[in-house]
């Protein structure tokens, strides 16, 4: 049997499109996650998407998903584009990745 808390667990690979890279979309995607007590991490694409990996209840990652589909004042977001895959419970912090 799972502890409550590892059942809700879920990870999210999240692919952001439209005007998000030079507005400080990454760092607005580290508060919001960090708000939410999520794990995982963010970066810019080469495409100029942004694609970020979220872990953590279940709520908490749909509340972020929320947050993204508007973005920071500057951003203009087209599509958010969601993939859940497995909780991998090895990061302990939400961080921008290089």
């Amino acid at each position: 049997m799972t502890e409550a808390g590892e059942a809700t667990t879920v990870r999210a690979r999240i692919s952001v499109s439209g005007r998000v890279q030079g507005v400080g979309y990454r760092a607005f995607t580290v508060r919001a996650a960090t708000e939410r007590g999520l794990v995982g991490g963010v970066r810019n694409l080469e495409d100029g998407r942004v694609e970020l990996e979220a872990e953590g209840p279940k709520d908490r990652v749909l509340s972020l998903i929320d947050a993204l589909q508007i973005g920071p004042p500057a951003s203009r977001v087209k599509s958010v584009q969601v993939e859940w895959v497995k909780a991998t419970r090895r990061q302990t912090e939400f961080h921008i990745w290089y």
